[in-house]
């Protein structure tokens, strides 16, 4: 059945070029009214999507199996899903297309939010709830400074897509019965926070272990069953991930950026990042922008 299912990028749309953005976000009554507010079966190579419904109703088709929509509800899909929606003519939200090398896990990775994000779901919100209801908002403001153009766009976007996201996985996950007190998890969740806090430091792996009072041996243990890489791997995709946001999303010049991440010779950095990516900074900096078309 697969063959039979077109491939978009935005639905509808087939322009033969490469996407020209890392997220488009757009209300849902723009595009489905065109199509008499249905949304025939149809999936995305490259991109995830979210679909935020505040209003409405209607179905989501995953593969051919619907679900009641029940608005406020949060929408995920990965890339590769066969899926569709029919909509009642008051429906409202938005749809946000984002780049799937843009978030924070790889949908299918063995962290608790990539398990997550590998599958579709239909998450309702009860926004009496604190999760449920900072999700909601998160995803408005998502769509509203998509449409500002204001300094700091690109930044707050990535946030806000973010923190919605894992919301919203744990909204869905306490619905499903998830055990949140996992110890595991826990030390994952500091390990997060402490390589947030000092990346730009080149703390060795020990140091982290260390700070959570385990061994460097069962440090790695438990970050490799969670994301499928060793402690020092997910220390240096932190490095790298803030490095190419840099470089993409400000002005900076590469020694400027080198010296932000801690790297007392810029030649250092550039060794660094070739090593990771196969290009030097501006080089990779240059192809990026053109093809998010900044």
């Amino acid at each position: 059945m697969t063959k039979n299912v077109p491939t978009y990028e935005l639905y509808g749309e087939n322009t033969g070029r490469k996407p020209d953005f890392w997220l488009h976000c757009e209300t849902i009554p723009s595009r489905s009214s065109l199509h008499h507010w249905e949304i025939r079966p149809h999936r995305h190579d490259s991109f995830f999507q979210i679909l935020y419904i505040h209003a409405g109703s209607g179905d989501a088709v995953f593969d051919g199996t619907p679900h009641a929509i029940t608005p406020p509800a949060v929408i995920t899909v990965p890339p590769r899903v066969n899926h569709g929606f029919r909509f009642s003519r008051d429906i409202d939200g938005f749809v946000i297309t984002v780049l799937i090398s843009h978030l924070k896990a790889s949908p299918g990775d063995r962290s608790r939010l990539g398990t997550w994000l590998a599958e579709p779901h239909l998450t309702l919100l009860d926004t009496q709830t604190e999760d449920a209801a900072h999700a909601a908002n998160t995803l408005k403001r998502l769509g509203e400074e998509f449409a500002s153009h204001r300094s700091g766009r690109n930044d707050l976007l990535d946030a806000y897509l973010t923190s919605a996201l894992l919301l919203t996985a744990r909204v869905a996950q306490k619905a499903d019965g998830a055990n949140p007190g996992d110890e595991n998890e826990r030390r994952m969740e500091m390990l997060q926070g402490l390589i947030q806090r000092h990346f730009r430091s080149h703390k060795p792996a020990a140091y982290y272990a260390e700070s959570l009072g385990i061994s460097s041996t069962h440090l790695s243990r438990i970050v490799r069953s969670r994301t499928g890489y060793g402690a020092h791997e997910l220390i240096t995709r932190k490095l790298l991930d803030e490095a190419k946001r840099q470089l993409v999303f400000t002005f900076a010049t590469v020694q400027e950026i080198s010296y932000r991440l801690g790297f007392a010779d810029p030649a250092y950095f550039s060794r660094f990042f070739v090593k990771q990516t196969g290009q030097t900074p501006r080089a990779w900096r240059i192809k990026e922008r053109e093809r998010l078309g900044m």
